[in-house]
């Protein structure tokens, strides 16, 4: 599995933005809104609503993954 750097929307409780590390930050993730919510990689526990299968599908189209949590980790 790839490692995806998380950010979190600071005004809606669990929508997160995945994306991979080697991938530029897209640009509506901007620092006023959104903050820094850790890592996910092969060996870390991922966010209750994290799917693998789901983020490798919408990074292919969209460079990013959005998807809702319950767990979001907080930066």
């Amino acid at each position: 599995m790839r490692s995806y750097n998380l950010f979190c929307r600071k005004d809606l409780d669990g929508l997160v933005c995945a994306v991979p590390e080697d991938y530029a930050v897209p640009a509506f993730v901007t620092g006023a809104r959104w903050v820094f919510g850790g890592k996910v990689d092969g060996g870390a526990r991922r966010p209750l609503g994290f799917d693998g299968a789901a983020a490798a599908t919408a990074v292919r189209f969209n460079g990013f993954y959005l998807f809702q949590s319950a767990d979001t980790p907080r930066g």
